[in-house]
């Protein structure tokens, strides 16, 4: 089968561009021919300052990637859909995160429309956390421009009926795979050794970009508890701002935490991720709202406990006092959990459970759940 992915990947990084690449992987050690379509220009800079953020990392190996879509380009769109058409694929995959990215994507989608050939849309998002005028409007579009879709939390799988409310179109659910591409699993010595932490404390991790919606003030709010300074716990923060910093850094000055919290707020590169989980005892998601989360399966690739919100699909992933805690996206019980987490020793009980759990998120079990889409 000839596979087209169209979406974000190499050169630009993030959750996304990571998910297109490791699908792409997966279609290809399944014999299928793949080639990844992904973009020239992704966000641009007078419309979202700072947004277009290129990879350090080499080229993906052995993966075809083609750059041709311009977000902000209708010229681009219709040539990006004449390009894919020209290549007669049997299934193009769509990563869509973004209302933003509906107009770009699925111009070219409906431009590749042709017999023989099926498109999936995989939903990391369909209703965005922060809305923006014309959301729904291009969320519609984007729906019609596709045959079938595979979402990755159940809340998404609801917000279709939105914009198919008779179902016509088939759908189903299949849970995020984990990202197991961020290299080995360290011992926590050495992981710490890497990024000069001391093993006498104890590590909370927050991971990936800051936005307001991951909830990181509640997370801040919670390690100002004296508890937590008690017990020796550190905050870790390793992800690059989205937001402005500022009300961050005041906050954690205003709760005299500066001692207590880690920062390493730049993009943190492939290859330096397994040195954070690794050195984490627990994996945090402080989550406002959420559908789901690249952050929880990274954390299972790593065998790591987790504290998550029960918000959109996480608390579906997360089981609640097996893979770890479930509280609601409040400080308090934030703290609470945490408090629990080390004064209790849950972390052998949670980490078992983890690696019980993880066997449920093979990357073999998206493309199956694809596969059945377009048979149906």
């Amino acid at each position: 089968m000839k596979v087209i992915i169209l979406g974000a990947a190499w050169p630009y990084r993030g959750g996304i561009a990571a998910f297109s690449e490791r699908l792409a992987l997966q279609y290809q050690q399944e014999g299928h021919e793949v080639e990844v379509v992904t973009f020239t220009l992704q966000y641009p800079s007078i419309l979202f300052p700072g947004k277009t953020q290129y990879s350090d990392e080499p080229a993906p190996n052995g993966l075809k990637i083609t750059r041709k879509l311009n977000s902000i380009n209708p010229f681009s769109w219709l040539a990006t859909g004449r390009y894919i058409r020209r290549q007669r694929p049997d299934l193009v995959v769509t990563a869509y995160w973004l209302p933003f990215m509906a107009p770009s994507m699925g111009t070219a989608l409906r431009c590749a429309k042709r017999k023989g050939t099926s498109r999936v849309a995989i939903l990391h998002n369909l209703v965005p956390h922060e809305h923006r005028p014309g959301d729904k409007l291009f969320s519609r579009w984007f729906v019609g421009s596709n045959d079938a879709f595979v979402t990755l939390s159940r809340s998404v799988l609801d917000d279709i009926n939105l914009f198919d409310p008779k179902g016509v179109k088939p759908r189903t659910y299949s849970p995020h795979p984990i990202y197991d591409h961020y290299g080995a699993r360290l011992s926590r010595s050495e992981a710490l050794g890497l990024i000069g932490l001391r093993e006498s404390q104890r590590y909370v991790l927050f991971f990936g970009f800051i936005r307001e919606y991951k909830g990181l003030d509640l997370l801040l709010d919670a390690m100002a508890d004296d508890r937590l300074a008690q017990l020796g716990v550190k905050l870790i923060v390793a992800g690059e701002f989205y937001d402005d910093p500022a009300p961050y850094n005041r906050r954690i000055a205003s709760l005299d935490i500066g001692d207590r919290v880690v920062l390493h707020s730049e993009f943190i590169p492939d290859h330096e991720v397994n040195r954070y989980f690794c050195a984490a005892d627990l994996v945090a998601q402080p989550y406002k709202s959420a559908t789901q989360s690249g952050v929880t399966q990274i954390a299972f690739h790593f065998e790591k406990p987790m504290l998550v919100t029960n918000v959109g699909g996480l608390p579906e992933t997360v089981p609640d006092g097996k893979a770890g805690f479930v509280v609601e996206p409040d400080a308090q019980q934030i703290a609470d959990a945490i408090v629990r987490f080390f004064a209790e020793d849950w972390q052998q009980r949670l980490t078992d459970g983890v690696r019980e759990e993880k066997k449920k998120y093979e990357w073999r079990n998206m493309t199956t759940a694809i596969d059945k889409l377009i048979k149906r």
